[in-house]
């Protein structure tokens, strides 16, 4: 004769568990900064592609990879200052996206105060 907790378990286990919702993004909003290594893929893939005009993007990723990987921090320097600037830039743009938004969350609480 079959347990009945084993069958419960078994279910338990099935039964799939509903993962937090995420938040929407905003389109609108500012762009994240992008990293040392992003100006560096940008500066190079072409480089690369020519390189090995029958490589994939996957292969391609790779190779930019292991480039990134045997450069010294001294070839990384500019890739590096270029992500330093561009982070300065999204935190302005960030805080200048936030401060908006939040004078029009005001305007609109303010509207509905008055219309009562």
């Amino acid at each position: 004769m079959p347990k009945e907790s084993s069958k419960s378990s078994k279910a338990r286990k099935t039964e799939k568990v509903a993962k937090p919702a995420k938040g929407k993004k905003n389109a609108t909003g500012p762009k994240r900064p992008l990293s040392a290594y992003m100006f560096f893929s940008q500066d190079w893939r072409e480089r690369i592609k020519a390189e090995n005009p029958d490589a994939g993007f996957g292969e391609i990723g790779k190779l930019l990879g292991a480039k990134w990987k045997d450069m010294d921090d001294e070839e990384k320097k500019p890739y590096a200052e270029q992500a330093a600037a561009d982070k300065i830039r999204a935190e302005k743009e960030k805080e200048a996206f936030n401060n908006k938004k939040e004078k029009k969350e005001e305007s609109v609480g303010s509207a509905d105060e008055e219309e009562d």
